[in-house]
């Protein structure tokens, strides 16, 4: 059995092997309750994700477009709270020891929480990597640096913005992968340029033999494979939280469908990312 950063490593390593490219799935955590969201959870890995980036549900969510910060004022309407995170995590590895799992998030309830009891308890619960959107790398000592001093990956994003000045404090303390973010802005307000991305992959390869992943503006299975033969993986999170929102009733509430329309949708992103050998 793999843990931390390593289970990342075997994932990507066994997806190298394949000749493809990984499907990572976002979620916000308890959303759009706790018993749904983990229906969810559970049913990802038999759907297709390869990784699932689970979102720490917060309040003021400044890097998420509208649909992701809804979803995570679902998710907080419902009682979802940061232990309830990590104990979802923890039902979640009752079942499934290899896929890695990453929590998406801002530092605050992190700091609230207390930040070595944060990482012991994440690690306990089967956590592998952090993405931490407000911690820069002059931040390292906050969190970043005690997380991987115990093998808990801290998951970097480098934006179109991110010069070749700037790129070696990015990739410094960075383990697992390279999170690139396709477009300027905030999460689902724009469509992905491919062949801008395809330059931005290469330029980032000549700095890390990490693998690169990119997220932000994937909407269609069509759109991940395409990611997917360009860039180690493809983390898709607005267009399946659009589709889980699509399925719950006038209240916000879940419906028999919600379950079954949100797996559907990522198997259908799931056999684009299949079918896009490189």
């Amino acid at each position: 059995m793999t843990t931390g950063v390593s289970r990342i490593d075997a994932r990507f390593a066994a997806l190298k092997g394949e000749g493809r490219g990984a499907l990572g799935v976002f979620i916000s955590a308890g959303d759009p309750d706790a018993e749904t969201g983990l229906a969810i959870l559970k049913g990802l890995p038999g759907a297709g994700a390869d990784m699932i980036e689970f979102g720490m549900p917060f309040t003021d969510p400044m890097a998420d477009g509208p649909a992701v910060q809804e979803s995570s004022q679902r998710a907080l309407k419902a009682g979802m709270t940061l232990p309830g995170v990590l104990d979802m995590v923890r039902t979640f590895r009752t079942d499934d020891r290899d896929t890695p799992m990453i929590l998406m998030g801002y530092y605050n309830p992190i700091y609230s929480y207390g930040v070595e009891r944060f990482i012991a308890d994440a690690l306990a619960a089967g956590v592998d990597g952090l993405i931490v959107v407000d911690l820069p790398p002059e931040e390292d000592r906050e969190l970043c640096l005690p997380a991987l001093s115990k093998g808990l990956g801290f998951i970097r994003l480098a934006t179109p913005t991110t010069d070749d000045a700037r790129l070696p404090a990015v990739l410094k303390n960075t383990a697992g992968f390279v999170y690139y973010v396709s477009i300027t802005g905030i999460t689902g307000t724009a469509a992905v340029p491919t062949d801008m991305v395809t330059k931005a992959v290469e330029r980032l390869k000549r700095h890390t033999d990490l693998p690169v992943c990119v997220g932000f503006g994937i909407t269609t299975p069509e759109q991940a494979a395409g990611i997917a033969r360009c860039a180690d993986g493809a983390i898709v999170g607005t267009a399946v939280v659009n589709t889980l929102k699509a399925s719950l009733d006038a209240d916000g509430k879940a419906t028999a469908t919600t379950v079954p329309a949100t797996l559907d949708f990522v198997r259908s992103l799931a056999e684009g990312v299949r079918n896009a050998r490189r």
